[in-house]
């Protein structure tokens, strides 16, 4: 963003801030990319080997010599990855 509609911009919509000085946004900044996210929590795992694609097979592959309709895997099992993933974030956070 241009700094005169960052300025603008920092009037308009958040007058409270308009007196802090650079280092409290600074600060914020470094926060902000410092945050957890599953791409960070997972990098050293996704870059050693593709583990993602090999499950992701190996899931198909379940589920189609299970003999099920292959909507089983957005019914079953797509909600209880979501729920392991949800556990794990919050455990790590």
């Amino acid at each position: 963003m241009k700094p005169s509609k960052l300025q603008d911009h920092l009037r308009r919509c958040h007058p409270d801030k308009t007196e802090k000085d650079f280092k409290y946004f600074q600060t914020l900044k470094d926060k902000f990319q410092k945050r957890p996210t599953l791409d960070r929590m997972f990098a050293s795992t996704l870059q050693r080997n593709d583990n993602g694609l090999r499950a992701s097979y190996n899931i198909s592959l379940l589920i189609a010599k299970s003999g099920k309709p292959h909507t089983i895997g957005e019914k079953l099992i797509l909600p209880a990855v979501e729920e392991v993933l949800k556990t794990f974030t919050q455990t790590c956070i």
